[in-house]
């Protein structure tokens, strides 16, 4: 799914011990922050489908065999009620680096949520057409918000050996959200009043009041309060996350490591947008490029139609109850993340987003060949689609949807993080938008549509093998290494070369301290032993 969570900085507890429980629990609750995002994206599928909504705000119709409600939608408003979300996530994401830098990554989701609660309000309790569109922009602000706010205070947050996990616990929030929206949509769908879909919009109270009552326990990012001056809080807040105390060598060294990253990010003057691309021995320009364009082609692999108009698109399939079918497919999409958490640190990150475009590759180019092979009458091949739709979103969900976060939030400097990860999300929230709104032109019929259907993932399996080829030549493995280690594989590697360097830091124990004032070339191969 779109919208979410990124890592940064040498990880936090880099050299604390690893049954630190208590401190990865406190920033793995973060990841609640994906609830709203998941649940918000999966519930307006169901919404759009629900007779009293589209009663309210459709046309009458006595094309019951296509619209059996009675009622439907033109493609312009079904476009812009699903997309419209995302257009104010786009700009939320974009505020959320200015908002992070003064508000804090922690205190930020405090504002998040009240922006979000209130275009939730509007929603809920609209009888206009503008007002519940108007809604969901005011919540996609506070959704964009938080899709840069928690991946960042989680990656600056976590221990560098389970840094990625505990990111991609994010994207496991945006999975369990949407479960619980498609669950709640099926459980409604039949009633003949209001409540039917205002029920479901309601519910979205609750997973705000929940994050924000969790983050008043949670500690500020150390990594912020170094950069806002406020040591001694830094160093209270990394002893709560690490269990260390303030004496101790590990922590104090930590601390040290993330004071020298940031001197050396400042002593290149105060960073703005601009900084992020420009060229450096850093390869800034690189790891910007590469955060958007992974967040653009996590979008491009086609898994927001399935979330969007699964319930649309199965229906117009010939399946006797798509909303059922929505539940399972939503059921897939979490249980196969638990994997996908446990693979990024087993595996890498590399390689399963290598493998796993390539398994969303095939499954597409199968479905788009069932679907305009086989007639809707035919169960047996309706069987097969919706196997090979549950194992697209299976290799979906435990490759790009969660490493995609992961990589963003850990390629970038501690002085352009905040600037580059909202660069990043916006470019998610933006191809997310565009896809939301080109989506109901492309597969339905009628004047001014494409009546593509199913070829649909003609489209979607080209973009994947496209997902092939940018992750082998962009994305570097940097699975156990520090934040600040990321930095020095930068700039001493290539994302070919990646793998080799990354076993040399980790086998000679390099710290950023340690390495100040050297220089390296890749080329040579005893860079490392000369440290």
């Amino acid at each position: 799914m779109a919208g979410g969570a990124v890592v940064t900085g040498s990880g936090i507890g880099a050299n604390a011990p690893k049954n630190n429980i208590a401190g990865i629990l406190m920033v793995a609750f973060a990841a609640f922050g994906g609830i709203l995002f998941g649940y918000d994206t999966g519930t307006i599928s169901g919404i759009t489908a629900m007779k009293d909504w589209l009663r309210l705000y459709g046309q009458p119709t006595t094309d019951l065999s296509t619209h059996p409600t009675g009622y439907f939608i033109a493609s312009g408003r079904q476009s812009l009620v699903t997309s419209i979300l995302s257009a104010g996530t786009f700009f939320g994401a974009l505020l959320g680096a200015p908002v992070a830098d003064s508000l804090g990554r922690r205190g930020g989701v405090f504002l998040a949520t009240l922006i979000f609660s209130t275009g939730v309000a509007l929603q809920t309790g609209s009888h206009q057409w503008a007002a519940f569109v108007v809604g969901r922009v005011i919540a996609g602000v506070g959704v964009g918000l938080v899709s840069t706010l928690i991946p960042m205070y989680q990656s600056e947050c976590s221990p560098k050996w389970i840094r990625g996990a505990v990111v991609s616990g994010y994207q496991w929030a945006i999975t369990i959200g949407l479960l619980l929206a498609s669950v709640v949509n099926n459980a409604t769908k039949d009633r003949d009043d209001h409540s039917a879909w205002r029920i479901p919009t309601a519910i979205q109270f609750i997973w705000a009041g929940v994050l924000t009552a969790g983050m008043l326990w949670l500690p500020e990012s150390p990594r912020f309060l170094i950069k806002k001056g406020r040591d001694e809080a830094a160093v209270k807040s990394l002893c709560r996350l690490t269990s260390l105390s303030p004496t101790d060598p590990d922590l104090e060294l930590e601390i040290q490591d993330i004071r020298v990253a940031l001197e050396e990010e400042k002593a290149h003057g105060e960073s703005t947008y601009l900084d992020c691309f420009r060229p450096s021995h850093n390869k800034i320009v690189l790891r910007t490029l590469s955060g958007i364009f992974i967040q653009a082609w996590q979008q491009l692999t086609g898994i927001n139609f399935i979330f969007y108009y699964g319930t649309t698109f199965f229906q117009n399939s010939g399946i006797s109850n798509p909303f059922l079918i929505s539940v399972a497919t939503n059921v897939v999409n979490v249980f196969m993340t638990l994997p996908g958490m446990y693979a990024i640190e087993r595996f890498g990150r590399r390689p399963l987003l290598i493998w796993g475009a390539v398994l969303m590759c095939i499954c597409e180019y199968l479905i788009a060949i069932i679907g305009v092979t086989i007639s809707v009458e035919n169960k047996s091949g309706q069987k097969a689609l919706i196997a090979l739709v549950c194992i697209y979103i299976a290799g979906f969900a435990s490759t790009w949807g969660p490493i995609a976060w992961v990589v963003v939030g850990e390629i970038f400097p501690l002085n352009v993080r905040a600037k580059a990860i909202s660069l990043c999300t916006a470019s998610n929230w933006l191809w997310n938008f565009a896809i939301g709104y080109a989506t109901p032109y492309l597969v339905n019929s009628g004047p001014g549509n494409a009546n593509l259907q199913s070829k649909v993932f003609f489209i979607w399996g080209s973009t994947c093998a496209c997902c092939i080829v940018f992750s082998f030549l962009c994305i570097p493995e940097t699975k156990g290494l520090s934040l600040e280690q990321i930095d020095l594989l930068y700039q001493n590697s290539t994302p070919i070369t990646s793998v080799k360097y990354r076993k040399e830091l980790i086998a000679n124990e390099v710290h950023v301290a340690e390495m100040k004032g050297k220089v390296h070339d890749e080329k040579e191969d005893d860079h490392v032993d000369k440290v």
